[in-house]
């Protein structure tokens, strides 16, 4: 990208998510070393940013998720980003849906998510790899439209896709999500085993998902099932 081009357009900021930045970290260095191999320039600031506030705000702790909003607002605009780039779909629909509502005219910064930017950027794959299905994550999909980038991703790596029964806006969640996992273990864990029992009817014996946090939830309540759950940067 050139000196203008980041004088009129600011940076482009990875911004990874809590969930993988102090727990899942190993997703982190999988997307830096994805996108700067799609020829994406970013900047970082994890030292800097905040969480994105979706705990707070489905805690229903506004205040809370306003100053956050306005901390990362302030930290954002002091390093001139202007498009932000996440792999984590929950921090994807805050940015994108609810950071305009707190923050009015002053939020202008194009947010994408990481599968949206790869599926321009992957160079299909001429092998083939095998078969998979994947896991729509709820915030991905039903809240914000993004069904085909990751399915596009999947298969220009070379693997194809069984697809489970309930699937796109209809899709099953992981159970882990919502503060479910937090408040009411045994039924997000029985919502995750009956997910993977989908998943093994396909037939397929890799899970795939571009959410950490189905990823982490979905691999846990896989333990001793003849299926690998994996999250999409591990396939690439």
């Amino acid at each position: 990208m050139s000196i203008f081009k980041k004088i009129f357009k600011g940076n482009t900021l990875y911004y990874p998510g809590c969930l993988s930045k102090f727990v899942a970290k190993e997703l982190v260095g999988n997307y830096r070393r994805i996108l700067r191999e799609a020829g994406i320039d970013f900047i970082e600031l994890s030292d800097l940013e905040v969480c994105c506030g979706s705990p707070a705000l489905k805690a229903g702790y506004d205040d809370d998720f306003r100053k956050l909003a306005e901390k990362n607002l302030k930290v954002f605009k002091d390093h001139s980003v202007g498009r932000i780039i996440t792999h984590c779909p929950a921090c994807f629909m805050i940015f994108k849906k609810e950071y305009p509502k707190v923050l009015g005219e002053k939020w202008d910064i194009v947010v994408e998510h990481a599968t949206e930017v790869l599926s321009q950027k992957v160079k299909k794959s001429g092998d083939k790899k095998g078969d998979v299905t994947y896991h729509d994550p709820c915030h991905l999909g039903r809240q914000m439209g993004v069904y085909e980038p990751p399915r596009e991703v999947i298969k220009s790596l070379g693997y194809e896709i069984k697809e489970m029964g309930l699937v796109g806006k209809e899709s099953f969640c992981c159970g882990g999500g919502g503060g479910v996992q937090s408040n009411e273990s045994e039924l997000a864990d029985k919502i995750a085993k009956d997910r993977i029992k989908m998943a093994k009817k396909t037939g397929a014996k890799i899970l795939v998902t571009p959410c950490p946090l189905c990823y982490m939830h979905l691999k846990k309540n896989a333990e001793g099932e003849d299926i690998d759950v994996k999250e999409l940067s591990h396939l690439m």
